[in-house]
């Protein structure tokens, strides 16, 4: 048998963080690096790791060889864990619809991973659309494509901190705390200003927001704020926040012209999760 490979692309959140375990609003996009999970049913043994061999139970996947290579970072706020949930979802599961493959692949992160996450994630990489944003609402899981601006230049830094959520105070983060309400109140309102805005509003809404993370939801550190700083003071730099759960991982920044932070990796919106033979 031809082996199935699944490839899961990584996500980029544009606005919206820490709203959608709280009905918020989110803009993220699905982009490259990938993961690739491949599946031979005339192999046996599965993967050899724990971790994917104990998703793959979980997911009722049945005795196949497993093997996963993947360039996206762990633990770099750009989703490696989802992208893993949802391709070995995917593989056991082919016939599941992109929203029923996003909620099996949080499950799947929610008890083996231990991460209690929102669909933030599973919906950026399952709904994506190249070329397109996604405003998604997570009062009702309404997902609405928006074309990327032709004026955003966005730019990814690695702080070079990495960090486990199941480990960290994530899972802990509660919604009835008035700095958590405070937070996700005015999350929604900048991914709202965000839709048509130019980059240097979008600059501005990158700020409010990191300081928002810092101040309301805790996820910021000494030495991620050291980095902000200077990336922030870079010329050009119009908005930088940190992006993803928290406690490390990449900074998210827009910038004026091509040539800031030409080191950096450049995001542009891909297409979803995919199989190929």
């Amino acid at each position: 048998m031809v082996a199935l490979t699944l490839l899961a692309p990584a996500r980029v959140n544009i606005l919206g963080e820490h709203t959608d375990r709280f009905g918020g609003l989110s803009l993220p996009f699905a982009t490259s690096p990938l993961l690739r999970l491949t599946v031979d049913s005339d192999g046996d043994g599965l993967s050899g790791d724990a971790i994917i061999d104990a998703l793959w139970r979980a997911a009722g996947g049945q005795s196949v060889g497993i093997r996963v290579d993947s360039d996206i970072p762990i633990g770099a706020g750009m989703s490696s864990s989802a992208a893993l949930c949802i391709a070995v979802a995917m593989a056991a599961n082919p016939n599941l619809d992109s929203m029923g493959l996003a909620k099996e692949a949080q499950r799947l992160e929610h008890n083996v991973l231990g991460t209690k996450c929102g669909l933030l994630d599973q919906i950026a990489i399952t709904h994506a659309q190249s070329g397109f944003m996604m405003l998604i609402d997570f009062q009702n899981l309404d997902v609405t494509q928006i074309r990327f601006p032709d004026g955003w230049r966005l730019r990814l830094v690695d702080t070079g901190v990495r960090r486990n959520l199941s480990e960290t105070a994530y899972s802990g983060i509660q919604p009835d705390s008035g700095a958590m309400r405070l937070h996700v109140e005015a999350e929604n309102a900048r991914v709202r200003s965000a839709i048509g805005a130019d980059a240097i509003t979008l600059g501005r809404l990158l700020d409010e927001s990191h300081a928002s993370l810092r101040d309301n939801v805790l996820v910021s550190t000494s030495e991620i704020e050291r980095k902000i700083s200077s990336i922030r003071s870079t010329p050009g730099v119009l908005g930088v926040r940190l992006m993803g759960g928290g406690f490390g991982g990449m900074l998210l920044a827009v910038v004026d012209s091509d040539d800031v932070l030409p080191d950096a990796l450049c995001p542009f919106p891909s297409g979803p999760v995919r199989s190929e033979k």
